[in-house]
């Protein structure tokens, strides 16, 4: 096989699109099942919840950044990879990225730092509420990732002018017959993901007996 330019370039992006996936995967379903046990913490008031929550508190935050890193890296090879379908088709392409971080980054982001910092600095109901935002807050980040994916897949919704793709329908790029089916999908992966995770570490302080009470919550 010839490694040319193109060929490399495909297995860089794939490298980085296989080892990035990974972590969003995983933070997607954390995120909501964290929003999940905090809410069950404020209705109970059990101290259980509060120390499975801590714990794996510190696993979405690692998870979170290296999400943010990776993904930082394949964004930029749009355009040092794939520069001329950057350039063809940032039109489209570039408001989409730009949702995703002016929409879903930002609500990340923002509660993140109350979810992370802010325990004993806001009142119960608020820290909630911002574990629920950054829960919120990922989904959107994959509803716009999955739109700019699928219009690759099955461009709709634009017409060509001088050469450039650009907009003419958003509403036919971001709710696309293959948009529907795909970001259900990953959402479902997700929590899957999460889970699967959550339950075999469960069952592993179960069976080790070293924290069993917080194992059946993991388990339940």
């Amino acid at each position: 096989m010839d490694l040319d330019p193109v060929i490399l370039s495909r297995i860089q992006f794939a490298f980085v699109i296989s080892f990035h996936i990974i972590f969003p995967s995983f933070t997607i379903g954390l995120a909501a099942w964290l929003a999940t046990i905090e809410g069950m913490r404020l209705a109970t008031g059990k101290l259980v919840y509060r120390r499975v929550f801590d714990f794996w508190l510190k696993v979405f935050a690692l998870s979170f950044g290296m999400g943010v890193v990776t993904g930082i890296v394949m964004a930029f090879q749009f355009g040092t990879n794939w520069s001329v379908l950057a350039e063809r088709t940032g039109p489209i392409q570039g408001p989409l990225l730009g949702y995703e971080g002016f929409t879903a980054f930002m609500l990340e982001a923002t509660f993140f730092g109350v979810m992370l910092l802010g325990r004993d600095r806001v009142p119960p109901w608020f820290y909630f509420f911002s574990c629920c935002m950054v829960s919120l807050g990922t989904m959107f980040s994959s509803f716009w990732i999955l739109c700019n994916n699928s219009w690759m897949q099955v461009p709709l919704g634009h017409t060509v002018v001088d050469g450039k793709i650009v907009p003419e329908d958003w509403w036919a790029i971001t709710t696309g017959p293959i948009v529907r089916v795909r970001w259900p999908h990953m959402l479902f992966a997700a929590f899957l993901t999460t889970g699967m995770s959550v339950i075999a570490t469960g069952a592993w302080y179960v069976r080790r007996r070293t924290y069993p009470e917080e194992g059946r919550v993991m388990l339940h």
